[in-house]
């Protein structure tokens, strides 16, 4: 993956021109507010239900269900942004989230059954609010065709993984020190007041198609371009990762019984994360993103090796670091070729689609994790992260194909954002 540092000679533009356009910080602000829930919501479930039943493997079913139902709402949710607005969408859905936060913490906490836990934790989780994919689409509508783009695709990836630093720490903190059904009801919160100042913000969200015709181009799906679906599998697999990270350090820092560290190590898989995502977006690429996707990719799988092998918990921090410095370039590449491969009245039913397979894989990630730790050990659940990027891997190098746009066969990028075309088909 050839590269430069970014030396402000002109050959794209920085992350201060990009937070001087006009009209980002109405959104940036409120949203990055907004998004702190999307973090701490099945961690926030995980440590309660734990403590509620002291079992693993029903936490990690529990908050697992909440991501499966996210997963799976998250693109319609998009799709109905795109043709209403967001606002339409936000308004009704974060009063709905907050509720249904409200009674799968009620309900942990009088020891439900587990039925019962279930019921509830599908509409907290498929009234989760889309803000990350919302405000990839606000910068896609402000930037099309600018060299800005790639570069608000690094930044939003480093707020993410800020988000993920963040997050799991305030909730682990919150579950830790102040009540297990703290998080949650921070997450409500936090969810409820963000998502309605975001909301208000209606000068800068994407203009709305309104409905579609049947049979239109903007009544396609984003799924049926085949790129989306490749980066669906790999966001998948990225996913697993992060469930897996979940639930295996919070039983690993269990078992050495330094529970409370749980939201240090975690932070600091995230970190590593953020910083990866920094760098990516300070330096100018000269390969394209497809190359860099299918770089970078491999390069995780190997980094997630390790993990199960770590006995002592300087070890697993070291590891986790490591993870975390592949995941960003991942990421980033991941949602810059959305901006290539799916028209702007699709954009953020894309995006929702990469990042519901985040939540999907996550889910899968923490229930397949709380299940191996039920049965052999803290360490094994480490092994989640390495099959879910390993067979997410095999997909990505087979349909490799997929993830070039229309009209490019070569591409050679002069630094991030400015694509020249070698040869067109």
């Amino acid at each position: 993956m050839a590269a430069t540092v970014n030396d402000n000679d002109g050959a794209r533009a920085g992350y201060g021109s990009l937070l001087r356009t006009r009209g980002a910080l109405s959104f940036l602000l409120p949203g990055f507010l907004a998004r702190q829930p999307f973090a701490m919501l099945t961690i926030g479930i995980l440590l309660l239900v734990n403590d509620t039943t002291g079992s693993y493997g029903t936490a990690g079913t529990v908050s697992a269900t909440a991501g499966v139902a996210m997963a799976l709402f998250a693109p319609l949710s998009g799709k109905l942004a795109d043709r209403f607005g967001q606002a339409a969408v936000l308004m009704p859905g974060v009063v709905v989230h907050a509720a249904a936060i409200s009674l799968l913490t009620a309900l942990a906490l009088s020891h439900a059954p587990l039925w019962a836990l279930l019921a509830a934790a599908v509409p907290a989780g498929a009234s989760t609010p889309q803000i990350g994919p919302m405000v990839r689409a606000r910068w896609a509508a402000k930037l099309d065709g600018s060299p800005l783009m790639p570069t608000a695709a690094a930044f939003e990836s480093v707020t993410d993984e800020f988000t993920f630093v963040i997050g799991p720490v305030l909730a682990t903190a919150l579950c830790t020190g102040v009540h297990p059904a703290a998080g949650l009801i921070a997450e409500a919160a936090l969810t409820l007041i963000g998502g309605l100042v975001f909301a208000f913000q209606r000068g800068t969200q994407p203009v709305p198609t309104g409905r579609a015709a049947a049979g239109s181009a903007e009544g396609t799906s984003a799924l049926s371009v085949p790129g989306v679906r490749v980066l669906a599998i790999t966001m998948l697999g990225i996913g697993t990762v992060f469930g897996g990270m979940q639930v295996s350090m919070t039983a690993f820092t269990k078992e050495l019984g330094e529970p409370g560290l749980n939201g240090l190590m975690y932070g600091t898989f995230a970190a590593g994360n953020m910083i990866a995502g920094i760098v990516c977006g300070a330096v100018a690429w000269k390969s394209s993103a497809q190359r860099r996707l299918l770089t970078a990719y491999p390069l995780l799988v190997l980094a997630t090796t390790p993990l199960w092998a770590a006995h002592a918990l300087p070890l697993l921090g070291a590891a986790g670091l490591l993870v975390g410095l592949c995941i960003a370039p991942s990421l980033i590449t991941g949602y810059t070729l959305v901006e290539k491969l799916v028209p702007a009245s699709a954009r953020t039913e894309a995006f929702t689609w990469l990042t519901g397979a985040v939540g999907l894989g996550q889910a899968a990630g923490a229930t397949v994790g709380g299940r191996l730790i039920d049965a052999h050990g803290a360490s094994t659940g480490f092994l989640v992260p390495l099959g879910g990027t390993a067979l997410a891997l095999v997909v990505l190098l087979g349909l490799r194909k997929a993830l070039t746009p229309k009209g490019e066969s070569v591409v050679a990028a002069r630094g991030v954002g400015h694509r020249e075309p070698v040869s067109v088909d």
